[in-house]
């Protein structure tokens, strides 16, 4: 059995969650979500508590029902508080500035990179580091990787776009033979 899938989830003040047999939408102060889940699965609501319960003695419904938990919680916490990753760019005359609701990257190719805005997803810089934010956590992880996977980091100077709180491995300068 799952572990992650006995935990209850606390809905907080302001979000409101409903059920339509395997439809379940969670609505709040910053949006609304939807997701599927299994019909194996029952959701029961007691005051703020929200338990998930499977029903099913499938193998397939037992290997779902920690994610859809964790689906729920997750859509829970993004339309209360949110979701936001940081992108930092590090070389020489590597910049972002912000084109309207898009973001114009340099990153040492022969012309600037435009990064157009998806909907449900608010992008925002400073000189060397983006901001994408939103309600989805799926969609704002995806955005980010995207943006990423424009410059990867090389390793010896750290040149290129990552996350914030990644840990840049640095390899040692190649020497000659002697």
């Amino acid at each position: 059995m799952s572990r992650i899938g006995k935990r209850p989830i606390t809905i907080p003040s302001g979000v409101e969650v409903k059920v339509d047999n395997t439809l379940v939408t969670v609505k709040g102060p910053k949006g609304t979500l939807s997701q599927n889940i299994g019909k194996n699965l029952t959701l029961n609501i007691e005051g703020n508590v929200l338990n998930i319960v499977n029903n099913g003695k499938e193998k397939d419904s037992n290997a779902k029902y920690g994610l859809y938990r964790q689906l729920i919680n997750n859509m829970v916490v993004g339309v209360s508080e949110g979701y936001k990753k940081t992108l930092t760019i590090n070389g020489v005359g590597y910049k972002a500035v912000m084109k309207g609701n898009d973001v114009e990257l340099g990153l040492g190719y022969s012309h600037p990179i435009l990064v157009k805005a998806e909907e449900g997803i608010t992008l925002s810089c400073d000189k060397n580091s983006v901001t994408v934010s939103g309600i989805n956590k799926e969609q704002v992880g995806q955005f980010a990787a995207r943006i990423r996977a424009l410059r990867p980091v090389e390793p010896y100077h750290a040149y290129g776009v990552y996350y914030s709180d990644e840990v840049v491995r640095r390899k040692e300068i190649k020497s000659g033979k002697k």
